[in-house]
């Protein structure tokens, strides 16, 4: 048998019980003694069961009463519980944040904002799917992420995309390469020296072929990588040279790689923020873009004085 009863009649019920008053109960709720009454006898109505016994002078809990005061305490009390959760959920204060997104993105750019965003948020959960970028707006489009950070989508994906930054090729090469000595490259270089690719799928591989055959560029590629570190790795073992965006460069950090523009022309790939058409994000999702923006803000920053050291002579990637 289903009982209606809410729980702000429960609550109701259960002031009685704790004042053995209706007036006093009354006043607490804010209520007229006269709209307690009719609710009180509402529940009793309801449950068929009378709940206190009153007279002029004293109120008492009947023994069904007293049955119910337990129950009507924790249904009260897990009602109240539920919804503090929900609203700490609606204002941003919990959830959970699934995003994809580019391997260079997740190494450079998220951990910072993911750690900002938790200090004052410590109840908001993460998860990062790492991929290449078609791989990024299947889970997106798939609803396994709820956003996706990476290059801008085709039309035909049908994703929103709200940029983020540019992020501009460059050569990557050893420290002792005669070309670290050059403050900018052409595209041309690679027509002299073995080529070393990101693998098919990737928003790099897809610029890279992209320039090789806008300026018919005759390249020799000699691997096609999935990882940014096979990549580096095969350039440091003097196996040939790559292009790669300035936003891998901090994942060079302390290798004794170098990464130098490239021009004629310069190259650049828009990132950000892929969502479905039409989706809600999460209230805490919503926030944590915001945060990213000011990440994006702080590093690029990072990037100009990176620029500013690097004009000034200095051949390691730092």
């Amino acid at each position: 048998m289903r009982i209606n009863v809410t729980p702000q009649q429960l609550a109701a019920f259960l002031e009685v019980a704790e004042t053995a008053s209706f007036s006093e109960a009354a006043s607490r709720l804010s209520l007229s003694q006269p709209a307690l009454s009719r609710t009180i006898r509402v529940i009793e109505e309801t449950l068929g069961a009378r709940l206190f016994d009153r007279d002029t002078r004293n109120v008492a809990l009947t023994p069904a009463g007293h049955e119910l005061a337990p129950i009507a305490a924790r249904i009260v009390r897990e009602f109240d519980s539920s919804f503090s959760e929900l609203a700490r959920f609606v204002t941003g204060r919990s959830g959970r944040v699934v995003i994809a997104t580019l391997p260079s993105m997740a190494a450079v750019l998220l951990p910072g904002a993911i750690a900002r965003f938790r200090e004052t948020r410590p109840d908001v959960d993460f998860q990062i799917l790492d991929a290449h970028s078609g791989a990024v707006q299947d889970a997106v489009a798939d609803g396994r992420a709820e956003i996706g950070l990476t290059a801008r989508p085709s039309p035909d994906r049908q994703l929103a995309y709200h940029p983020l930054m540019t992020d501009e090729f460059g050569l990557v090469c050893r420290r002792d390469d005669p070309l670290a000595a050059e403050a900018e490259v052409s595209w041309r270089v690679f027509a002299d020296r073995p080529f070393i690719a990101m693998s098919p799928g990737s928003s790099v591989r897809a610029i890279t072929d992209s320039a090789f055959l806008q300026h018919a560029v005759p390249v020799a590629t000699l691997f096609e990588c999935g990882f940014l570190a096979t990549a580096r790795a095969l350039v440091d073992a003097r196996l040939g040279i790559t292009a790669l965006p300035g936003l891998t460069v901090p994942l060079m950090a302390e290798t004794g790689l170098v990464w130098r523009p490239l021009v004629d022309p310069v190259y650049r790939r828009s990132l950000g923020v892929v969502r479905r058409i039409g989706a809600t994000l999460a209230p805490a999702t919503l926030d944590f873009i915001a945060d990213l923006r000011g990440e994006v803000h702080r590093r690029s920053i990072d990037v100009r004085l990176a620029g500013a050291i690097r004009s000034e002579g200095e051949a390691v990637v730092a």
